[in-house]
């Protein structure tokens, strides 16, 4: 089995040095950031994708919730013969 290879360098003895040394690097705090300013069309256009997203929720917790309530209820359109007359 192969020895490891001295070297020139002592190992630090941590216990006499007085504990765990701590970073000296000095760092900049990050730079400070800009709130954007919103014109009255972003918020508009943000109002709005608001509105049309909760009309498109309640509309299909509605559909749920009848869909369950008819399957409870026993109701199906399949109970029912669709017919047509042609003149």
């Amino acid at each position: 089995m192969a020895a490891p290879m001295p070297t020139a360098k002592k190992p630090v003895d941590l216990a006499a040095s007085g504990g765990v040394r701590v970073s000296r690097v000095r760092r900049d705090p990050p730079p400070a950031t800009k709130d954007k300013v919103l014109t009255r069309a972003e918020v508009r256009e943000r109002e709005a994708r608001s509105v049309v997203i909760g009309i498109a929720i309640f509309t299909l917790a509605l559909m749920i919730l009848l869909f369950f309530a008819t399957r409870w209820a026993g109701w199906s359109l399949d109970d029912y013969e669709l017919v047509i007359f042609e003149r």
